[in-house]
């Protein structure tokens, strides 16, 4: 526990098998109370891995996407009583020595979300983030920050530590099963005035790091440009969406039958 706050780490496996172990071993188990990791039907040994290692395994029968594994993992974690839950991607390109600074943050009450942003630090492309990754993140972010009425220095890292008030509050049932579902959380958050907080966090770009090609990466910017639109309008009174409604779909932690 950090401040007496429960803190479970989840991880959205899809062949991690190579990654799992070297993220794992950083992890600082002293304050982390669980580690769950949700295998989205790879196609490797990833849950096998996951067992040997003695960490909780979940593993979907079919593949969900990255934001239906997402899902999972959230709602196993509340259901094991999570008072913050930290997404850690499984493929070692986060560093796991960040967990107890990201969960404290949260778990102090300072911030509802806390991101381990790759822009902070100037040090991106060193770490090896292709050109038109960089390019493109920079882009998105600036045109999210003026619809959005905010001020991060990225959306799109996948490392992020939340609060349980803020799993349990915010329509994520209404986002995609895609990658756009970490943008949609995102924009969700600063809609119903959650507050989110960043940290520096240096990352590592190689060849078993999992990483979107450039097609997916084209589709998830257009889901991203259509989600900062949507808040837009949403905030003004011109359109309603369920994605940014009170009355949308929200995580449901009651067992499944």
């Amino acid at each position: 526990m950090i401040h007496g706050k429960k803190i479970i780490v989840v991880m959205p496996a899809y062949n991690a098998e190579q990654t799992l172990q070297m993220t794992f071993d950083e992890i600082p188990l002293d304050f982390i109370d669980e580690v769950i990791v949700v295998d989205d039907a790879s196609s490797d040994n990833t849950a096998n891995l996951a067992r040997k290692l003695s960490i909780t395994t979940i593993v979907h029968p079919f593949n969900l996407g990255y934001g239906g594994n997402q899902k999972t993992c959230y709602k196993e974690a509340l259901r094991r009583g999570a008072d913050v839950v930290i997404m850690l991607h499984p493929d070692y390109q986060y560093t796991p020595k960040l967990l107890v600074a990201m969960a404290s943050l949260v778990a102090i009450g300072q911030y509802d979300i806390v991101l381990g942003s790759r822009i902070i630090g100037g040090r991106t492309l060193k770490g090896g983030m292709p050109y038109y990754k960089y390019f493109f993140n920079r882009f998105l972010t600036i045109i999210e920050n003026i619809l959005l009425g905010a001020k991060l220095s990225e959306y799109h890292t996948g490392y992020r530590a939340f609060s349980k008030n803020l799993l349990l509050e915010l329509p994520l049932e209404e986002n995609s099963d895609d990658f756009v579902f970490d943008n949609q959380m995102l924009a969700q958050a600063l809609f119903f005035g959650y507050s989110i907080g960043e940290v520096s966090c240096p990352t590592k770009y190689f060849k078993e790091a999992s990483s979107i090609k450039f097609a997916r990466s084209i589709v998830y910017g257009v889901g991203v440009l259509n989600t900062s639109c949507q808040f837009f309008l949403n905030r003004y009174g011109l359109k309603k969406d369920k994605l940014f409604s009170n009355d949308g779909r929200k995580l449901s932690i009651e067992p499944e039958l």
